[in-house]
């Protein structure tokens, strides 16, 4: 099978950087993580998750992910509200 200059690039972009994948990956928690990040009860984050649909929680049929990178920013924002006030 001859492989054209297109598989070449390809195969390079696959595994380039798999570090940079890695870490892409760990920007994405499952809300057991989350929780244990902000120490506090995963309890308290799913009921959080459930009054606000904050924007940094995303619900894939049953299972629910939260973005760190977005988590922390509304965390350390001082403008905003309280993770569980009420918008």
């Amino acid at each position: 099978m001859m492989h054209s200059s297109t598989d070449t690039q390809v195969d390079k972009l696959d595994t380039s950087n798999d570090a940079s994948r890695s870490r892409r990956s760990d920007d994405i928690l499952p809300v057991e993580e989350a929780a244990a990040l902000l120490k506090v009860n995963r309890k308290t984050l799913y009921e959080i998750i459930r009054l606000n649909q904050p924007r940094w929680a995303v619900r894939f049929g049953r299972s629910i992910r939260v973005s760190r990178i977005a988590l922390l920013e509304e965390f350390r924002s001082k403008g905003g509200p309280a993770l569980g006030d009420h918008r």
